[in-house]
C-alpha cells in the first residue's frame, strides 16, 4: 500500500477522516499534488534530499502543527 492509498483509508471513515494528514514525499509532480489534495490531504511537502534540510523541514512542520495550527473546536 502506498501513501495515497493510506490517505484514502484514513479519509474513508467518520472516525478517522478528521485526522490531519501531511504528505511528505519526494514527488513534486503536479498530478501527484492534485491527487493528494483531492483525497483529503491537509498539506503536501516535497522532502529535501539533503539530511540537514530534511531535518529542518520536519522540525518546522512539527512546530506548525503543534503550536501554530488552530484545529476546530
Amino acid at each position: 500500500m502506498d501513501g495515497l492509498e493510506v490517505l484514502t483509508q484514513i479519509k474513508a471513515t467518520e472516525h478517522t477522516k478528521a485526522i490531519p494528514v501531511v504528505v511528505l514525499t519526494s514527488s513534486n509532480e503536479h498530478p501527484d499534488i492534485e491527487r493528494a489534495y483531492a483525497l483529503g490531504a491537509n498539506s503536501y511537502i516535497v522532502k529535501p534530499v539533503e539530511f540537514d534540510e530534511f531535518a529542518k523541514v520536519v522540525t518546522d512542520l512539527g512546530f506548525y502543527w503543534l503550536l501554530k495550527n488552530q484545529p476546530p473546536v
